[in-house]
């Protein structure tokens, strides 16, 4: 097993909140997360039927046989066992106790809120971070990660990327996303999710999307509401500080994987990547979501926002450091030139003392300060704490 930076965020949690609830898409790992962390567990699944009847018949009965408490996986299968989970550990006061896992979002995190408040502590886990494959000496090549992307199955099986994704696109439409969005007409579905792909690193455009798709822009942002639930796509805001100029008040768009993003774009292998239009917006994809994993990983919300002016002005990165804003600005080229830095010099004179140390990262090797700016390879170890 390949440690996850997730597992002493685990740790620290179970000393102080009766349950935890790791959540993150299909297949990330966190149900390896769960049961390497707490091996003296019991572990049941509810996608189990058996096991879901029993839970759904039967609550009490159930969790009975956990009396020093359980991992369940995918329990938003049973809603109602969230209000006995309540009762049991305001009953037990014991730190610890359950540990759950799901995968859909929208009924879990729904279900947390209303029985589990101030009593869960949650994580959500993303694939695998360029921290953990560096760890284990197990980072690929640039190139790769971006086609290939971070999914742990493919850095501990040998699969091919294109296989696996494309029995993982299928299964995930036809078994979740689907049947959430009662969507009756998978071919559209699957266009729309080509179309979000397809503006990775984008400002979003809804109505444009919509019209591009052939669907009302209400159900466009039902569709997108569902794909960033389930960890497919994550919006990044726009930073609500106005810094001199008039600001954009659209999100951009990513994925949270960029192996997802370019079997959506039909991208055929490394090499193909190398050459792709889509590449730059791919690397700026994957440093932002290193950025938000760094955060997910040590239990915490994202900090994340971009800031655009409305004649062109941009810094891609913001994070919000409470009395700073640290500007982070990317750059998939191997090579950086002064012009580079420009987004960042415009942004630290709109910001003033609100602006935190500037930092670039680009798709170099070589890290080094230029003109008060740190300069940082994309292969460097990101910080593992925010």
């Amino acid at each position: 097993m390949i440690p996850r930076t997730a597992s002493a965020t685990l740790a620290r949690m179970a000393a102080g909140f009766p349950v935890l609830v790791v959540t993150g898409p299909r297949q990330s790992g966190k149900t390896t997360l769960a049961q390497a962390s707490f091996p003296d567990k019991p572990y049941v699944s509810l996608e189990n039927l058996n096991e879901r009847a029993f839970a759904q018949e039967d609550p009490q009965g159930f969790l009975a046989r956990y009396p020093v408490g359980a991992i369940i996986d995918e329990v938003q299968h049973v809603p109602a066992l969230f209000s006995f989970i309540q009762t049991r550990v305001d009953a037990s006061r014991r730190m610890g106790e359950f540990i759950l896992t799901g995968s859909q979002n929208f009924g879990l995190m729904a279900s947390v809120a209303q029985s589990l408040a101030g009593r869960a502590g949650i994580v959500q886990l993303l694939p695998f971070s360029l921290n953990e494959l560096a760890a284990v000496g197990r980072l690929p090549a640039l190139d790769e990660i971006l086609y290939s992307g971070l999914y742990p199955p493919l850095h501990d099986r040998p699969l091919d990327p294109a296989q696996w994704f494309g029995s993982y696109i299928l299964a995930y439409l036809e078994r979740d996303l689907r049947q959430l969005a009662n969507v009756h007409d998978l071919g559209l579905f699957q266009r729309f999710i080509a179309l979000c792909a397809a503006r990775t690193g984008q400002l979003l455009n809804l109505s444009s999307l919509a019209l591009d798709c052939g669907i009302g822009q209400t159900t466009a942002r039902n569709w997108l509401d569902l794909l960033q639930a389930s960890y497919v796509v994550f919006l990044l805001r726009p930073h609500h500080r106005n810094f001199g100029k008039r600001l954009v008040k659209s999100p951009k768009l990513f994925f949270c994987d960029t192996g997802l993003a370019a079997a959506l774009m039909n991208i055929q292998g490394v090499t193909h990547m190398a050459i792709h239009p889509a590449r730059p917006a791919l690397f700026e994809n994957l440093i932002v979501i290193e950025y938000l994993k760094r955060r997910y990983n040590a239990g915490l919300a994202s900090n994340l926002f971009f800031w655009r002016d409305n004649i062109g002005h941009e810094v891609d990165l913001l994070l919000d450091e409470g009395e700073t804003l640290r500007p982070i600005e990317v750059k998939s080229g191997q090579t950086i030139g002064s012009e580079h830095f420009d987004g960042l010099r415009t942004w630290q004179r709109y910001a003033g003392a609100a602006a935190g140390p500037p930092a670039l990262v680009y798709a170099g090797d070589d890290g080094y300060t230029r003109s008060g700016i740190q300069v940082v390879p994309w292969n460097a170890s990101f910080p593992a704490t925010p």
